[in-house]
This record gives C-alpha cells, sequence and structure tokens, in this order.
C-alpha cells in the first residue's frame, strides 16, 4: 500500500539468531518513508530502532544488515533474553512480487520471497523453508492456519469462538462433504460428532485430505471403537494413527469452553510441530 501511494517503505527481515530470540527466523516489519511501521521481528524492544535504520537506509538508498543484542555495536540497545539477532533491511523496489506472494496466499498456495543480497533485490519463488545464508534469504509463507470444525452446538461455537482469537481462519461446516474439498496441509480438522456412525463420514473425508490435525470427540473406549471401525472399513495403521482421540491436549474437558482451549492446544502444538520439520 505504502509503494502503490508513492512512498518509500523497506521490509526488515529477521535473518540470524544468535542464542535466544523474542521471534523465529524470518520475522517481518515493513517500514514506511513516515515512519509509519507494523510487524515485529523481536518481543517489542528493537521495532523502534529498526525502523531508524530503515529511514536511515532509505536516506543513502542502499539496503544494510544491523546486528543488535550480542555481537553488535550498538551497546545501549540489550535484548532481554540475552541473545542477539542480525536485520535484514531491504528497500522494496516493486510491489509486483509481493502482491503475488499475497494472491497466492489468499488462494491457499504455499511460496516464498528470495532475497539477493548482491543485487539488493526480492524475487518470487517456489514454497520453500524459510533460510538465509551469506548470498541472501528465502522467506517461506504458508497460507493462514485453519480449523475446519464438523458439529454442532455449544461445543463447535465454543471452539470456533478460540481458533479465531488464536489467529486461525474458523468453519463450522453444515455438510461432511464440504471437508474434503476445504481440508489441505494448512488444515486442521475437529470432528465434534457424540456418534460414531454420525463422524464416519467426516472421518473419512479427513483422512482422505493432508490435514496436519485430526481431533474425534470422545473418551479412550469410543475411540478404540472407532479405530475397530476404521479397520473394518480397510484403514491401515498408518491412517488410524492420524486420529487424535480423546480430541484436545488434555482429557476428561466437559465444559464447552475448557475443551475448546484443550483442542486449540493441541492444534497449535500439532502446527508448530508441522512448521518445524
Amino acid at each position: 500500500e505504502g509503494l502503490a501511494a508513492g512512498q518509500a517503505v523497506a521490509l526488515a527481515t529477521l535473518v540470524e539468531i544468535r542464542g535466544g530470540a523474542a521471534r523465529a527466523l524470518g520475522a517481518q516489519m515493513a517500514i514506511r518513508a513516515d515512519g509509519g511501521h507494523c510487524g515485529y521481528v523481536s518481543g517489542g524492544c528493537l521495532e523502534a530502532a529498526i525502523a531508524a535504520e530503515a529511514l536511515a537506509a532509505m536516506a543513502e538508498g542502499q539496503d544494510r544488515e544491523v546486528k543488535f543484542g550480542a555481537g553488535s555495536p550498538f551497546f545501549d540497545i540489550v535484548l532481554p533474553c540475552g541473545g542477539g539477532v542480525s536485520i535484514a533491511i531491504h528497500l522494496l523496489r516493486a510491489a509486483a512480487p509481493l502482491a503475488e506472494a499475497l494472491r497466492r496466499l489468499e488462494s491457499r498456495i504455499p511460496v516464498a520471497l528470495r532475497y539477493d543480497r548482491a543485487t539488493q533485490s526480492l524475487a518470487l519463488s517456489d514454497a520453500a523453508a524459510t533460510r538465509a545464508d551469506d548470498s541472501g534469504y528465502l522467506r517461506g509463507y504458508r497460507p493462514k492456519a485453519r480449523l475446519l470444525i464438523v458439529g454442532r452446538g455449544v461445543e463447535a461455537e465454543a471452539t470456533a469462538r478460540v481458533a479465531m482469537a488464536a489467529g486461525y481462519e474458523a468453519r463450522i461446516l453444515a455438510r461432511e462433504s464440504d471437508l474434503a474439498a476445504l481440508t489441505d496441509a494448512d488444515s486442521a480438522v475437529a470432528i465434534l460428532h457424540h456418534d460414531l456412525e454420525r463422524e464416519e463420514p467426516a472421518l473419512r473425508a479427513a483422512l482422505a485430505g493432508g490435514a496436519f490435525y485430526i481431533g474425534a470427540l470422545g473418551g479412550r473406549h469410543t475411540h478404540q471403537e472407532r479405530l475397530k471401525r476404521l479397520a473394518a472399513l480397510g484403514y491401515g495403521a498408518a491412517d488410524r494413527a492420524r486420529i487424535k482421540g480423546p480430541i484436545g491436549i488434555f482429557g476428561g474437558a466437559r465444559e464447552s469452553a475448557t475443551l475448546a482451549l484443550s483442542i486449540m492446544a493441541d492444534v497449535a502444538l500439532a502446527r508448530m510441530t508441522a512448521e518445524s520439520l
């Protein structure tokens, strides 16, 4: 938007972590020539300093890389975690790569942006994990995490509210048939029926997709019966192992808000684990 308005804009990217850090490699913030900025690359202790460095880079007309914390020349800026970070500041010269990356993400297609240090340029790239080296960095992006909820009633509604508060896209599906079309590698599925026969179409659709998490309501005995039914339908051990039952990170939740928290904690853990692979 800043580029479209004719302003100079810089993109700051966390490209090195020495010791501890509040954000993951690839964390980013954007800075406009008027000093406005958004995003975080630290716990809030560096953003103003990075914005100032970006404005200096704009005045100079050259990209730069700045170190903070351990190994930095800025002795008056100390990271609370005790570590150090390097931030690459790139002066954006074209909006097209960003616009295409955003378009792909809206279409739930993973994508990456590659920065070349020698040419000080940013270009669209195929999906890849975030990494940095002497030549520049590659910043991978995945579509927004989505929670697909199959079920009715207070449990489904509470889970959707907690999911949205956690930054997930949440959908309560009216029909199990919608599940197959919506499920992708950035989707989690929560099946909240109280009946094994009723949940079976949803389980089959979820297993046919590439969801990073599938969970189903019910106690341990119910889950064992679920697995037996799936085995009788021809599903192998690997497919059956994909289903978390009882759903959630802790069992015995009988109040809807507690169940929703349990489900989302489990989904977030699965997402974090998948992203680290």
